[in-house]
Order: structure tokens, then sequence, then C-alpha cells
């Protein structure tokens, strides 16, 4: 394959679009050509080879393994600040998402509860733990907080077929159209780690959810946690209106979105 009459700006895209044609035909754990075959293949520096390479283990495509080489990785959920479906994101990597139902359990609220839902610290919610899976491979558990008097009647069970946001509407109305979102790293405990299938106290991301209805009214209370290894976190930078100022702070985290 030549590139001699291929224009300088883009012989980058060209070697990246070449390796991505060659992981069509690959498995994870799959070593990639050296950088040398690749570039002597795309006829291009391996300079311009390596840059694309990085290009692709910071997307999640490839991994480095020091002194041994470039190999096919495990596909990795890349997440970008703003709200978008979790199963929607799996499904444009390529994998299957499900969900499994851990535990459906009524408590009182309490102070700090209720005062996010809005509502008296003696009421009742509803607190359902589901094992969110890509491929059958275990990827996050979320932890959700409903008012009990807004759900009466909730089958937990169809959590696991169906969108949470999706039985909200069908079946009482409540049309989630807002919400607020932080996120944080952390680490595993023992026993998120048995759910989880990863070394107990290994690197995690926590989200914690507020959705609301288009009149304000909060709906449930969410904590999400996410394996570190299977999770990525990406931001889009608008620096037109601080041009001159350095990137001390990672716009957009701070309202970082993963919606159902």
């Amino acid at each position: 394959m030549s590139s001699a009459a291929a224009p300088r700006g883009h012989k980058h895209d060209m070697v990246r679009d070449r390796i991505m044609s060659l992981l069509e035909n690959l498995n994870v754990g799959d070593p990639i050509p050296p950088e040398r075959a690749l570039g002597e293949d795309c006829g291009v520096s391996r300079l311009t080879v390596r840059r694309a390479v990085d290009d692709l283990v910071r997307d999640g495509y490839l991994t480095r393994r020091q002194g041994s080489g470039t190999y096919v990785a495990r596909p990795t959920v890349v997440q970008s600040p703003t709200a978008s479906s979790f199963s929607v994101g799996l499904r444009r990597r390529g994998l299957t998402p499900a969900t499994r139902v851990l535990s459906a359990d009524r408590a009182d609220a309490g102070v700090r509860l209720g005062w996010r839902l809005q509502i008296a610290p003696s009421d009742q919610v509803l607190v359902i733990r589901r094992l969110r899976l890509a491929d059958g491979e275990p990827m996050a558990i979320a932890t959700t907080h409903l008012p009990d008097e807004m759900v009466p009647g909730l089958q937990v069970d169809e959590l696991e077929t169906r969108s949470l946001y999706e039985v909200l509407e069908d079946q009482y109305g409540l049309k989630v159209s807002a919400g607020t979102q932080t996120v944080e790293p952390t680490v595993v405990s023992p026993a998120e780690s048995t759910e989880l299938q990863v070394p107990p106290y290994s690197p995690a991301f926590l989200f914690r959810t507020i959705t609301r209805t288009g009149e304000g009214v909060p709906v449930e209370f969410t904590q999400t946690l996410f394996r570190g290894d299977r999770y990525m976190i990406t931001a889009e930078l608008d620096l037109t209106t601080t041009p001159h100022e350095d990137l001390g702070h990672p716009h957009g985290l701070a309202s970082a979105g993963l919606l159902e």
C-alpha cells in the first residue's frame, strides 16, 4: 500500500484507518504489526505510525505492553461529559448491554437522601441495586433510590429488560428531562470487587446522579460505580471565552452526564 500521492495532512488518518481495518480480523489480545512494518505498508514514517497508534491507545482500541509490543485492547466505554445512554454507549462500541437486578428493598430516606429527593426523612424510598454488564462482563453497579410513593407496585424485574426511565414514563407518567451528575475517582470495596470481578481496591469511578421531571420534581438519586479499567471519560474543551488561560481546570467534568 503506497501513500506517495497522499497529502501530508491525510497520512495520519490513512494509517489510523489501515490499523482499524486490521482490527476487524483480530481478537482481543492479538498483536498488531510492528510500527516498522506498518510504515512500510502505508509508505509513511515510523513517527506518523506512532502518532496514529498513540491515538488508538488513547481511544481504547489498542494497549501497549512494555518491551513486548502493541495489542488489541478490550473495548473501553468512552463517556463524554454530556447526558447520554449507558446502553447506547455500549452498542456504539460493539458491545451488548445487559442488566441484572441484585436486590430491591425499602428503607427510610434519612436526612441526606430526603434533602436530595425533597421528601421527608421518614418517607420510604425504594432502593434498587443493579449490575450493568457488557458482553456478559460486569461493568458497573448502580444503586437507585426512588420515592416509594411515586412508584407504587413497581416490578423491579422489568428493569432487566427495559430502561428505568422507560418504565417510569410508561407506568407512572414520570418523564425524566433533566438532571445533575458528579463524578469522582474511588476504589472498589471487597464486596463490590466480587460483584464486578476485579481485585479489591481496584480503581473505579463513582457517579452520583439526581434526575428531575420538566417541572423540577426529583425522581431518583443513583450512585453508579464503574470499573476504572473499562471506562474512560473524555471532554470537549471550549477555549473561546478564555483563550489565554491554561487548562488548570477540567472543564465540563463537574457536570459529567450519564443517564439510564
